[in-house]
């Protein structure tokens, strides 16, 4: 199977053109991937924009192509978000990774009230390049053309304020209606998933307040590291993207 490499400032590029990638990227190719001249890799923007060719010279400072195909891939419609409540452990990074793996659109942290884990002062830049790092490299994994946005670091309020343009969904364990049950419309999807306690009374007040639905996966509670992904699974069906 061939790897993908990104270049975020790859704008455009032809058949028949030699690609080039350097620093960090060209240096995983060469010493962890082992890609060697002959190989067929790709290298994309993370925003749609895919070029695969031919490994012409593989070394740690710089991997080039010969350019055999391009590929422009749409953004998906609807567009899924998933707001994403801090979670003590690695618990939110396991989540995040395979959502992105899953084939999410957007990442938002989530400053639950009953999240253990917290982003003050500077841990607020430091999460957010964290998370980044994890979306990107699940998406170059699971070979994404999109790489998905993290957003910033959301409060209650602000997550409440999506559902004035997109259908947010909420996952709670004591909802009456599955999610399996709802038909999707064209609006853009938010996913809500809280932390390791739940989401506290006020929260779900604020969020239906504001537009949410609530709805369950099965019968049983899943962790949060687990509840987004197999909601993610449930949608890509319902959205025909599987």
């Amino acid at each position: 199977m061939s790897s993908l490499y990104l270049r975020e400032d790859l704008e455009a590029v032809e058949v028949g053109a030699r690609l080039s990638i350097t620093g960090a990227e060209a240096k995983h190719a060469a010493t962890v991937n082992r890609t060697r001249p002959g190989q067929t890799v790709m290298i994309g923007n993370g925003r749609g924009l895919v070029a695969t060719g031919e490994v012409i010279d593989a070394t740690a400072a710089e991997l080039t192509i010969d350019v055999e195909t391009v590929l422009r891939v749409d953004r998906p419609q609807p567009s899924i978000t998933l707001v994403q409540a801090l979670a003590k452990g690695d618990r939110d990074e396991l989540a995040i990774q395979a959502s992105t793996e899953l084939g999410v659109d957007r990442v938002v942290p989530w400053a639950a009230s009953r999240s253990v884990s917290r982003w003050e002062g500077a841990k607020v830049a430091k999460g957010r390049e964290r998370w980044s790092a994890i979306v990107r490299e699940a998406a170059k994994q699971s070979i994404r053309a999109w790489v998905p946005e993290v957003g910033e670091l959301a409060s209650t309020k602000q997550v409440a304020a999506l559902g004035a343009d997109s259908r947010v969904l909420v996952l709670e364990p004591d909802a009456s209606t599955p999610l399996t049950a709802l038909v999707p419309d064209a609006r853009p999807i938010v996913l809500v998933v809280g932390p390791e306690g739940g989401i506290a009374p006020a929260e779900l007040e604020a969020l239906t307040a504001g537009g949410a639905e609530l709805v369950r996966l099965g019968e049983t509670v899943l962790r949060t590291s687990t509840a987004g992904p197999a909601a993610l699974a449930v949608l890509n069906g319902a959205l025909g993207r599987w």
